[in-house]
């Protein structure tokens, strides 16, 4: 599961993040193969003036892959952590990119719901202080079911 919870004397503190299935040294496997399986087309034409042609688009291709993966990596930075401490729940938002989104709240008066019916299966929210806010966007339907069983818990202890 990418989440994990933690707990002091103090405070109950849970961190979600998205999945993190390629590794720093997988993404350089990865682009190795690909440079090497595109660079496949050029042995043909090794020493014409064609293989200069054909460069340009194998950069491009190669360059785009390297693209598409870096902006993964960045939306893979994406964290939200929710604190329980005391009379307060605190719920930071923390994008890849811009202002961390946060929302409070008295966790006596907050419920938890999950919905069959929202956006996504499985919408997990947590409603109070006038507010509905979502929590684990990025995570699998069966995640947030087996979350919201766990927040249930946690905040039925308070």
């Amino acid at each position: 599961m990418p989440y994990h919870w933690s707990e002091s004397s103090t405070e109950t503190r849970l961190t979600l993040w998205p999945h993190q299935s390629l590794t720093p040294q997988g993404f350089t496997w990865f682009i190795g193969l690909t440079a090497a399986m595109l660079a496949m087309p050029l042995i043909a034409v090794l020493g014409s003036p064609v293989v200069w042609v054909l460069m340009v688009f194998f950069l491009a291709a190669l360059w785009a892959v390297w693209r598409a993966i870096a902006a993964n990596q960045r939306h893979r930075s994406t964290t939200e952590a929710l604190t329980l401490q005391g009379e307060t729940v605190h719920l930071a938002h923390r994008p890849a990119a811009g202002p961390a989104l946060t929302w409070e709240a008295n966790p006596y008066w907050v419920s938890v719901h999950l919905r069959q019916d929202g956006p996504v299966e499985n919408y997990l929210t947590l409603r109070g202080n006038g507010r509905e806010v979502e929590l684990g966007a990025f995570l699998t339907p069966g995640e947030r079911a087996d979350l919201y069983e766990e927040l249930s818990v946690a905040f039925a202890r308070r």
